[in-house]
């Protein structure tokens, strides 16, 4: 029988590079973009094994779980690895980078992660890329949980790989993701043997074949359904406009610390200039057994506790592209409100007065 999902003619060239453009024109890149084939860990796998080598030295800078898995994969690539650790309930600061670049001179690439969902804080990318600019090393950028929810401007900031994702503040697929590459990350990838080819990893081949190929016959067949997806999520962002979308998840970010003081449950990122808009992260005793106790009230609510040993201590609240809107925060303050035994009405007035201030 028909099915809307089923039996769809074949995505075309043609298509597939619109939508390549699409992605270019969202992050007002110049650069090439290639879009990958699965979730956004295949892109910043591929541009780590492709630019670090036996030779490299890389400062790793480690300001949430992504930062971990990034510097076990650069020393995998026989890769030196300087970590730069800060809290992860705070940002890295350009000067630090800049202090850590000056000790290693040998360091030519560098890989940071723009906004950790996982823990709720940003990082100020602009003024890094101009430090790591003038030392002249490589710099990539995992800009998964920030595109779509603050500005993310590669070319302009100075960032030669930057990685991004569609399933969080843009509200797209989960299963297809996209890099923009310099001149510069070409040149490196060309230049490092062991860089991945004939793989899924492979950005060069994507460079080889289609790029330079003139964006004629595609490597093979295309995810066809999270293409179209992630079109259509396109479309719709376009039609909202892009600063409109961030104006909406800053507006929830605020208005989620406003409630959640309310309720008095302090913010795991305690300087909201280093809170990320894409979801507010609280620091509560017991999260798991709070968020449980809150998802029994609204399960549809986007609530999840910390990974690991942050289960114990903290909760995030998402604000991934439509939840980032008042009354989904109002539904988690009062899911909140109930596990925690405390009144919700404070919280719903806090929220809307922090939304009415911000959007």
């Amino acid at each position: 029988m028909p099915h809307p999902l089923l039996d769809l003619p074949p995505l075309t060239a043609e298509r597939f590079a619109a939508i390549e453009r699409g992605v270019a024109e969202l992050l007002s890149t110049r650069q090439d973009v290639v879009i990958t084939q699965g979730e956004a860990l295949l892109p910043l796998e591929g541009c780590i094994r492709s630019g670090a080598r036996p030779g490299s030295t890389a400062l790793n800078i480690v300001t949430g779980p992504y930062g971990t898995t990034f510097g076990n994969w650069l020393r995998d690539c026989g890769a030196t690895v300087v970590d730069l650790t800060v809290p992860f309930d705070t940002a890295v600061s350009a000067a630090q980078v800049e202090r850590a670049l000056a000790a290693r001179p040998e360091i030519d690439f560098v890989s940071l992660v723009h906004a950790e969902a996982a823990t709720g804080n940003t990082n100020p990318v602009a003024e890094i890329g101009e430090v790591v600019r003038a030392h002249g090393a490589l710099f990539m950028l995992d800009a998964v949980a920030s595109v779509g929810a603050e500005p993310l401007l590669p070319d302009a900031w100075g960032v030669d790989l930057c990685v991004i994702g569609a399933q969080k503040a843009m509200g797209g697929p989960a299963g297809v993701s996209a890099v923009s590459v310099s001149e510069r990350a070409w040149d490196r990838f060309a230049q490092n043997p062991a860089a991945p080819r004939r793989s899924y990893l492979s950005l060069l081949d994507w460079k080889e074949r289609w790029i330079d190929g003139g964006r004629t016959a595609l490597l093979h067949a295309p995810a066809q359904l999270e293409m179209l997806a992630l079109e259509a999520c396109l479309a719709r962002i376009a039609e909202e406009g892009p600063a409109a979308l961030m104006a909406r998840h800053a507006a929830a970010a605020a208005a989620t610390r406003a409630g959640a003081s309310a309720l008095g449950v302090a913010p795991y990122v305690h300087d909201a200039a280093d809170a990320a808009p894409v979801a507010t992260t609280l620091r509560v005793p017991d999260a798991s057994l709070v968020v449980t106790g809150a998802l029994a009230v609204d399960p549809s609510a986007p609530l999840a506790a910390g990974g690991g040993a942050l289960a114990h201590e903290m909760i995030r609240v998402n604000h991934f592209g439509p939840a980032a809107a008042l009354p989904v925060v109002h539904a988690c303050l009062t899911a909140l409100a109930t596990a925690l035994s405390v009144p919700s009405a404070p919280a719903l007035e806090a929220a809307t007065a922090a939304w009415g201030a911000t959007a």
